[in-house]
């Protein structure tokens, strides 16, 4: 009999069990009153899938590629600090389970080990994960994810202001009290950093230089490496960031830990999708918390998803062995899904599967094969040319 957890809920509640509660509290935290932090799962929830048992698939294709850059699946490590607070090997050995598991990672500007040792572990393809905290710092940040083989930049820009969460305050948590901020351990680093600025602010509060897409511009001439910006929730950025050159979008709302009460980010994606045009690579976190999610997150367009939370509770129950099991866990339920809804390859998966509430709108390339789908049905005289062209125009409604 296996004994061992068979879901992420179990290992949340083991993990919870095991994390002492102001660091349970900080972890699992949002914004004001959580309402995004509880959307994102309620909202992936709210989206159903369409079974289609005659399409028979024995064999299901989960692998795929993030900037051209292989992977065994469509999940990846996302970027977090703090990962000591849960185990000591923290981002050595989330990397390490990225590695075993022939997946990708972001690390965080904040993170407890450096870009450099976590680079030693070998886990591939890695992305460092940038806080703007002024041209010399991120200069000398960018050099050495560059000299340390990294794949991408990730630049976060879903953090103006701060934003303390009430968990935090009402426990005294103070986060720098437990981090070592392995990317700042250097006499040369520390004197790059903004005036006034001190090292608890880099973990506290962050100095994220307000954003101007100037910015962007720089960015892109100081480094060879593709360019993700993490944050993005509208169109009308997407849009900017697709103007300016960038690679990838991370659809992300930070896991409701910024700012309450804005949308869920798999309910934004459906809309960014289409703003992307199919020009730059579409990933999201934020309330994944099964392969049914991840599959309905890549039905809406994303190529990929990071998860945050759940590395955290495996790296509670056992290192890089824990943080491999919840991986493992996402892979065979995103496998199952796919089993259940007739794909057999991760590249084959787009809206028709789901059934969606109405206030999501269907990616185009979506809407154009479910178009070609009534086209047919109408040269079979199975509908009437009023039915056809009235869902025509709704399909392609803005």
């Amino acid at each position: 009999m296996n004994s061992g957890p068979l879901s992420l809920q179990d290992i949340e509640r083991q993990a919870k069990s095991l994390i002492p509660h102001n660091i349970w509290d900080f972890i699992e935290g949002g914004a004001q009153d959580m309402i995004t932090t509880h959307r994102n799962i309620e909202q992936f929830n709210d989206i159903k899938l369409r079974p289609r048992p005659f399409l028979q698939t024995n064999e299901r294709k989960l692998s795929t590629t993030i900037l051209g850059h292989s992977i065994s699946m469509p999940i990846l490590l996302g970027a977090a600090g703090g990962h000591t607070f849960v185990h000591p090997n923290g981002e050595l050995d989330t990397a390490q389970a990225a590695k075993d598991m022939n997946t990708g990672l972001a690390l965080s500007t904040s993170s407890d080990y450096s870009l450099q040792e976590v680079a030693e572990i070998g886990a591939h393809p890695r992305i460092f994960q940038l806080y703007h905290c002024g041209r010399a710092l991120t200069e000398h940040l960018v050099k050495q994810a560059e000299d340390s083989g990294y794949a991408a930049i990730m630049l976060t820009v879903d953090c103006p202001v701060p934003s303390p969460m009430e968990g935090d305050l009402r426990n005294q948590f103070h986060k720098y009290g437990g981090a070592t901020l392995g990317n700042f351990k250097s006499t040369k680093i520390r004197r790059l950093l903004p005036p006034e600025t001190k090292m608890v602010d880099m973990w506290e509060r962050p100095p994220n230089i307000p954003l101007e897409f100037t910015e962007l511009e720089w960015l892109k001439r100081l480094t060879t490496l593709p360019l993700i910006v993490k944050g993005i929730r509208t169109a009308e950025d997407a849009t900017l960031c697709l103007e300016n050159g960038v690679d990838g979008l991370l659809i992300s709302n930070h896991g409701g830990r910024q700012i309450d009460t804005t949308l869920a980010s798999i309910e934004t994606l459906p809309e960014i999708s289409i703003a992307a045009q199919g020009k730059m690579e579409l990933y999201i976190d934020s309330g994944i918390r099964s392969g049914s999610d991840i599959l309905k997150a890549l039905a809406l367009g994303a190529k990929a998803v990071f998860i945050g939370r759940p590395l955290f509770w495996g790296l509670a129950i056992g290192g890089s062995m824990g943080v491999r099991k919840v991986l493992s866990i996402l892979r065979t339920e995103l496998d199952e899904a796919m089993g259940y809804s007739g794909i057999s390859s991760i590249e084959h998966v787009d809206a028709t599967i789901l059934s969606l509430p109405k206030h999501m709108k269907v990616p185009r390339n979506a809407a154009i094969r479910k178009i070609q789908d009534l086209a047919l049905l109408l040269n079979q005289g199975k509908i009437t040319k009023q039915v056809f062209q009235l869902n025509k125009a709704k399909l392609l409604q803005p």
